[in-house]
């Protein structure tokens, strides 16, 4: 592979690299779970959207299954803030 589509990058928002994948990869990582844990891809704004299939693809391709045989990461619903008031029953005042 050129060194061009090395430098390719495939999470843009933990800003990691095909090269980056590629030497997870060789390191022995070989689930997206072990990927995901170790340089955060798909866990930052997109929740993996767009890297996702690009790892799995990869992975895929290195350890000779189809990309159907590469288990997806574990996924959690997205949070969002809450005022303490709502966790301690507190009424807003109209």
């Amino acid at each position: 592979m050129d060194n061009n589509a090395e430098n390719t990058i495939i999470c843009r928002c933990e800003d990691i690299t095909l090269a980056d994948i590629h030497r997870r990869i060789a390191k022995g990582e070989h689930s997206l779970e072990e990927i995901k844990r170790s340089c955060r891809c798909g866990m930052g704004p997109c929740q993996g959207r767009n890297c996702t299939p690009l790892i799995a693809k990869e992975l895929a391709t290195a350890t000779g299954k189809s990309i159907a045989e590469v288990t997806l990461p574990t996924f959690r619903p997205p949070t969002a803030a809450i005022k303490m008031g709502s966790l301690l029953g507190v009424k807003k005042d109209g």
